[in-house]
């Protein structure tokens, strides 16, 4: 890294098929072509890597704990050759005094050219007092620093939307980065915590395109958030056929089926959890059991509770609002049977005509 201001302890040791392996999920979950990926490559080894200021706010670390476990890449290759971490609170190796200037030196030297990445809801009652580092408070430190970078990147749901924190009766006024910096490029990877995948996706599509990847109405990268998680469910068939597992430990919960009524929010939520699963282990939380609590989603720990019960009211794409969901599986099969039946219907009609 450059000036070494985090000069973190690793080794990057990484084989060329492991970093090849890495380009090619990131461009699989940006949804490239083959031909793209090249490209990507490229970008990730170029030696104008991007420098990337990271602060912590309110929260838990856990974005960041889950990125120290990613696979692709792993933390070394991700912060000794594809970016320049020049301040990062948990695994920088100054601390106190020297640390401010490491992020003072890097802001000044990197002045519209850096990636600002912030983790954790920002608190703005009593004026910012419930946050302080190095006698500052955290929306003192972004109103600062934010507006001074190319683009801010808000991981995990806390930074994108004030998480935990934010929710009623929100003592702290904690809120997301979008509501307090403008002028700037925003993008949220919401999640408690988003995959390593995500982030990697985002920061390759910044170095290829040198923009940020398209987004939803919530600022939100579509190539992750584009989709409910309850349309590529592994569980969706159980639901498409009205089988329900009714409470936890029963015959349906322990043979797979569906989870909307023991409270899955699913239906609801827009995330890639089933399709790209977390640092190579081939399980998401509803595949193991757990319904989706919707933690992609604002606000969810106030519109998503209680947890384990079911959603009184769901729009689902091509079932209308779910009320029974006892008999949503027959609707939605008696409209593909309806729609089947057309279909045979319309290519014996043409074959008559034919040998007519």
């Amino acid at each position: 890294m450059k000036d070494k201001a985090a000069n973190i302890s690793f080794s990057s040791g990484i084989s060329r098929r492991s970093f090849l392996k890495s380009c090619t999920l990131a461009a699989t979950a940006l949804g490239l072509s083959e031909a793209m990926i090249p490209k990507l490559i490229e970008a990730a080894e170029s030696a104008q890597r991007p420098t990337v200021i990271w602060l912590h706010f309110q929260e838990c670390t856990g974005c960041t704990e889950t990125l120290l476990r990613g696979s692709h890449p792993d933390i070394g290759r991700l912060i000794l050759d594809i970016i320049s971490l020049d301040y990062h609170e948990t695994i920088m190796v100054p601390s106190g005094h020297q640390a401010e200037k490491s992020l003072h030196d890097s802001v000044a030297k990197n002045k519209g050219k850096f990636i600002l990445v912030v983790e954790g809801a920002i608190p703005t009652a009593d004026n910012g007092n419930y946050c302080k580092i190095a006698g500052r408070t955290a929306i003192d430190i972004l109103e600062d620093i934010g507006p001074q970078a190319a683009a801010i990147i808000a991981i995990g749901t806390c930074a994108s939307f004030g998480g935990i924190q934010a929710a009623h009766p929100n003592p702290t006024g904690a809120k997301g980065v979008q509501e307090i910096i403008s002028g700037v490029p925003i993008l949220n990877l919401p999640g408690c915590p988003p995959n390593p995948v995500t982030f990697l996706g985002t920061v390759l599509h910044f170095l290829t395109f040198k923009r940020l990847p398209n987004t939803d109405k919530l600022g939100r990268p579509l190539f992750a958030y584009g989709r409910r998680i309850h349309d590529h469910c592994e569980r969706r068939a159980h639901f498409d056929e009205g089988r329900f597992a009714e409470e936890f430990g029963d015959f349906g919960h322990k043979n797979g089926y569906c989870l909307y009524k023991v409270g899955c929010k699913g239906p609801e939520t827009f995330s890639n959890c089933p399709a790209a699963r977390f640092n190579d282990v081939d399980v998401w939380p509803v595949s193991v059991g757990h319904g989706c609590i919707g933690c992609t989603e604002p606000n969810f720990w106030d519109s998503m509770t209680p947890f384990y019960e079911r959603l009184p009211q769901v729009s689902i794409p091509g079932t209308g609002i779910v009320t029974d969901a006892d008999s949503a599986g027959k609707k939605i099969l008696g409209v593909a049977a309806a729609g089947a039946a057309i279909h045979a219907a319309v290519g014996i009609g043409k074959s008559v005509i034919k040998k007519g």
